[in-house]
């Protein structure tokens, strides 16, 4: 098996569920695992992962993996929203997963709402993490295409295309297939915001 995974979709793509229910399963098989998350994301609560859905396990909040060391008798890691941490962070996952004979398990974001890779998700491909897809749907109504992008709307429903990298909150972020955002962030800017 890898020891190195990054599971990546669009935003609603049940990324932190599957983390939660992971975390759970290997806890019931008695394999040591350890729970990560970045201090940057505090979206629900501080020492923990929530699911949308409303399933949450604890987790560690960090800023940074610069000083982080895995328990002696830890034998995986899950790791959510990679995109938040650095490059450095994911090289320092590698040397965990290739010389501690851990499993590291990311989950986040590959992109961000102007179609450019987050550094972290950019590094862990460059490594060879083994990846995985999670599949949603496109978020515009009646569109059943598979989402492979994010668009970020401000308050009057037009598109953003400039401004920070790192954002956090889902309110104002849909998940769209790539016709339907070529067809909004590069055409009209116009388009319905907020969720199915």
């Amino acid at each position: 098996m890898a020891n190195l995974h990054f599971h990546y979709g669009t935003m609603g793509a049940s990324k932190s569920a599957s983390l939660v229910i992971n975390a759970y399963n290997f806890k019931r098989n008695d394999t040591n695992v350890e729970v990560i998350k970045p201090q940057f994301d505090s979206r629900f609560a501080a020492e923990k992962i929530v699911s949308r859905i409303g399933i949450e396990t604890p987790a560690l909040s960090l800023k940074n993996l610069n000083d982080f060391t895995p328990k002696k008798d830890t034998q995986v890691i899950l790791v959510d929203e990679i995109q938040f941490f650095s490059p450095s962070d994911v090289d320092k996952l590698v040397d965990i997963a290739d010389n501690k004979n851990i499993i590291v398990m990311c989950y986040g974001l590959m992109v961000d709402s102007n179609e450019q890779l987050f550094p972290a998700s950019k590094r862990l491909i460059e490594v060879g993490a083994k990846l995985h897809r999670m599949e949603s749907t496109c978020q515009i109504s009646g569109c059943m295409k598979l989402a492979t992008h994010h668009l970020r709307f401000d308050n009057k429903g037009n598109v953003i295309r400039a401004g920070e990298q790192f954002q956090l909150g889902d309110s104002n972020f849909k998940s769209v297939c790539r016709q339907h955002f070529n067809m909004l962030y590069h055409k009209s800017g116009k388009g319905e915001k907020g969720g199915r």
